[in-house]
């Protein structure tokens, strides 16, 4: 299977869809790096550090089930006890509806609406009111690092109503932003001393975290989208925001990792060494229930065949049922089947047709 990585990666390479690409596909770790780091750079090192920004959410996830398995905190805890920001939300009566028809919600956010996409907050589909107030309140999310520090950026948010009750629909993002702030708050730690001891020390995650460090930093390659005229930067080599020190408390923010790193994640997930079987069930089982799942909640779609467990989507039909993983916006994605097989890809281009094209021929190549 690593030669038909190989093959697809080197095809997407030679058609301008990315300079280049690390990977591995199999039950051991195979690393595959074809390409350049940029146009006309160098050869891909295959222990780059990558900015992996949603694949972070899979991690995250898990850092909160090893709380709940450790009796820290449970799923259905309201996230209000640690979090008097969201103490009082207000909803509205639906996601386009004008900022001052909201309401009190009826429910406490809790963690696990939080794990699931359905704290209330998240991504806006239209041009609603509310969209409006997430751009002027620097909270809308896309490709770019986070711009406000994780106080600010709570309470920004939290001045804001739900676009629904939480449990009741499904938008995506946000509660993960809240989600590892939440893993701070609980245990009177930074996110990242929290991330150290639950999922990066047990798993040997060596160089994964918010900030590279300063005297790896000519282990980052510079980040590109598809413009009219070619491939355009859009963050530095070695430089920029991903590395150390950190401009503010970034707990709501993504990750920087390596192929490897990821790769230990994963495997130390399938053997144990993370999280017990019952909340990896959990974990990559379908937590959303069939009336949450709107069709203008994410691209058209995106449920059909698909679930979302904690942090991580699933494949509840067809020939790939059983499927769990994620995919990050610089076109980084990963996927692990029931047989244990792991595949990994990481580009630094952010997602767009080509792009989108590649993860989907990935998705194909165990029948391929």
């Amino acid at each position: 299977m690593s030669d038909a990585l190989h093959d697809l990666l080197t095809r997407h390479v030679e058609a301008g869809t990315i300079p280049g690409a690390v990977g591995t596909i199999g039950e051991g770790f195979e690393p595959v790096a074809v390409g350049l780091d940029a146009p006309g750079g160098s050869p891909l090192r295959a222990d780059a550090i990558l900015r992996i920004q949603s694949m972070t959410k899979a991690v995250t996830a898990v850092a909160a089930l090893r709380l709940v398995q450790d009796g820290t905190i449970a799923l259905d805890d309201p996230i209000a006890t640690w979090m008097p920001e969201l103490a009082e939300p207000r909803v509205l009566p639906h996601p386009d509806a004008p900022l001052e028809d909201a309401r009190p919600a009826r429910r406490p956010i809790t963690v696990h609406h939080l794990l699931t996409n359905q704290s209330g907050y998240g991504m806006m589909t239209t041009d609603s009111p509310l969209r409006q107030a997430m751009i002027d309140a620097g909270v809308e999310a896309d490709a770019e690092p986070v711009g406000l520090g994780a106080q600010d950026w709570l309470g920004a948010l939290a001045a804001l109503p739900l676009a629904f009750e939480p449990g009741e629909a499904w938008r995506y993002h946000h509660s993960f932003g809240i989600l590892g702030i939440l893993l701070g708050r609980v245990t009177d730690r930074s996110a990242r001393e929290v991330l150290d001891a639950t999922v990066f020390a047990p798993a040997g995650m060596r160089d994964t975290g918010f900030m590279v460090p300063a005297d790896h930093a000519h282990r980052l390659p510079p980040a590109f989208r598809h413009a009219a005229e070619g491939l355009e930067q859009t963050e530095p080599a070695g430089a920029g925001f991903y590395v150390a020190p950190a401009p503010f408390d970034v707990s709501h923010a993504e990750l920087v990792s390596t192929l490897s790193d990821y790769h230990a994640f994963l495997r130390a997930l399938l053997d144990g060494r993370l999280i017990d079987a019952d909340l990896r069930a959990s974990l990559s089982g379908d937590q959303v229930d069939a009336a949450a799942k709107r069709p203008d909640s994410f691209f058209p779609g995106f449920w059909e065949n698909t679930g979302w467990g904690y942090g991580v989507s699933v494949v509840t039909g067809g020939p790939r049922r059983g499927r769990f993983g994620w995919s990050g916006g610089l076109g980084t994605d990963f996927f692990v089947d029931p047989d244990g097989t792991i595949c990994i890809v990481m580009t630094q281009v952010e997602m767009g047709e080509s792009v989108f094209g590649l993860i989907g021929e990935l998705q194909e190549l165990r029948e391929g």
